[in-house]
């Protein structure tokens, strides 16, 4: 289970084959399935980290549901799915904890990224120009800094390959610049109210992106949202300023990979089963320090 789920079933193949997820079409309404495959730099590493997929539908679905937003989630409980066929034993177990059935809408073409610190590629753009995807930042910030308020920084959504940012404007010019306008003030709104809710459990965000779709002429959130895979994680009671941080995310397995030999170029190393242990173990600690709650499949 650690290198896929693939739902070998009755329903038609996934009209869509992510990196991470599949996504089944049932009718008027989706069927989402979280494996536990990992990516890193554009490749889908070989080797995949147990139970992920569970960590990242289950913290979606949490999320969901705590801040109110209008949403396409309707269950993550497998057994409250209308599937068109008997699950058997060994099916359902698999699917148990990865599946989202959720409302099907019209996806937005752009990934609507926040970021509150500075880090990765903005840190990398900072220093070069002073700026955050054209967006001007004071001077003399340091790696990590918390900006003054979170920025909304656009990407397009690319089916293979880089998401490409993009500027306002440009989402202008894409959307309308009602509905651009819409998603920032929305985006910024859900990022403040998890950050403060994640921080009060010890874990900082430091940047995520959100998905939004429409559905009968209203615009509501869709896909995951701040999950380890969609957001940078950082424990609080370790950030200092200056520096990369620790993390809760894929982080780890990155480090691991431009520690290595691997030129980015060819097929993945297989990671080390302390790495894969150690990355399964920071994405439990996440769910578990920000739902309240164990997790079901420790």
């Amino acid at each position: 289970m650690s290198k896929n789920v693939v739902l070998e079933t009755s329903l038609d193949m996934p009209v869509h084959h992510g990196k991470v997820r599949d996504i089944y079409d049932m009718g008027e309404n989706l069927l989402l399935v979280s494996s536990d495959r990992i990516s890193a730099f554009d490749w889908i590493l070989p080797s995949g980290i147990p139970d992920k997929g569970r960590v990242l539908t289950q913290l979606a679905a949490f999320w969901f549901q705590k801040l109110g937003e209008k949403n396409h989630f309707l269950t993550a409980d497998v057994n409250e799915i209308p599937f068109p066929f008997t699950l058997d034993t060994e099916t359902r177990q698999m699917l148990e904890g990865r599946v989202t059935y959720c409302k099907k809408t019209k996806v937005i073409p752009i990934e609507c990224v926040v970021r509150g610190y500075l880090v990765g590629s903005g840190w990398n753009e900072y220093k070069k120009s002073g700026t955050v995807c054209g967006i001007s930042l004071p001077e003399g910030l340091k790696e990590s800094a918390k900006l003054e308020t979170p920025i909304f920084t656009p990407s397009t959504k690319a089916e293979e390959g880089h998401d490409e940012n993009i500027s306002f404007q440009q989402t202008v010019e894409i959307i309308g610049e009602k509905l651009a306008c819409e998603l920032r003030e929305r985006s910024i709104s859900l990022f403040l109210r998890g950050s403060e809710y994640a921080l009060e459990r010890g874990i900082i965000i430091a940047d995520t992106k959100f998905e939004w779709g429409i559905l009968n002429d209203e615009v509501i959130l869709i896909d995951e949202v701040l999950t380890p895979d969609s957001s940078r994680f950082w424990p609080a009671d370790l950030y200092e300023e200056g520096k990369s941080q620790p993390s809760y995310d894929k982080q780890f397995v990155r480090d691991w990979l431009l520690a290595s030999s691997w030129d980015k170029n060819s097929t993945p190393p297989e990671l080390p089963e302390e790495i894969i242990k150690k990355t399964r173990e920071k994405y439990i600690e996440a769910y578990e320090r920000l739902t309240e709650t164990p997790f079901p499949w420790k």
